[in-house]
């Protein structure tokens, strides 16, 4: 589990093909790999990733599934490519974000930014089937990056990003047309499950 918190700005130093479409990943992150050890999880752009290995440099290697690199945007990531970092939470740390586990729900693309004075406003178009868990006010993460969404239609939704998640996370960089790893709040899941079951009778 993770908040949607970024602690640090990683980058990919190589992918190595391990065959069955799957590959090994290695990423720089001298913080998340401080303490890390062999079965720790760090999100990596909000896919949370198994660490294998942890070598000099502060470098840790992930296995990723073909399934990963399909659903996500992890396949299209190349060396030297920035990403979010984030060790999973401990207990008694603050939740300064979300509940977020780190399953990517779709890949989105992002449609536009709108700098401001202080900010800036950032379009996201939303995959198929996802817009019914996105409300404005809701939470959403993009990339790891926990978001509160300023508005939402049928197939998009924008945020505000401050200075500091624009200096500290990919963000930053992004571009239009770039696609971006989202997880909807789990909590809206359930509660159609729930809802859903109800309906259908399945509350008796």
């Amino acid at each position: 589990m993770f908040t949607g918190i970024v602690e640090e700005l990683g980058e990919i130093v190589r992918t190595t093909d391990t065959g069955g479409d799957s590959a090994l990943v290695a990423v720089r992150g001298p913080l998340v790999t401080s303490d890390a050890r062999h079965g720790d999880s760090i999100a990596v752009n909000g896919v949370c990733l198994t660490v294998v290995d942890v070598e000099d440099g502060g470098i840790f290697t992930a296995d990723v599934m073909g399934e990963t690199l399909r659903r996500t945007a992890l396949g299209a990531l190349r060396p030297g490519d920035p990403v979010n970092l984030e060790r999973a939470a401990a207990l008694n740390s603050r939740l300064g974000g979300h509940l977020v586990q780190g399953h990517v729900d779709g890949v989105g693309e992002l449609l536009g930014r709108e700098p401001a004075a202080q900010w800036e406003t950032v379009r996201f178009r939303l995959p198929a089937g996802l817009s019914r868990y996105v409300v404005e006010k809701g939470s959403i993460t993009v990339d790891g990056i926990s978001l509160t969404v300023a508005g939402v239609g049928d197939d998009w939704f924008s945020v505000g990003l401050i200075p500091t998640t624009l200096k500290l996370t990919t963000l930053g960089g992004k571009g239009v047309g770039d696609p971006v790893n989202l997880e909807v709040d789990v909590l809206a899941k359930y509660v159609e499950r729930l809802l859903g079951d109800r309906a259908a009778g399945g509350d008796r």
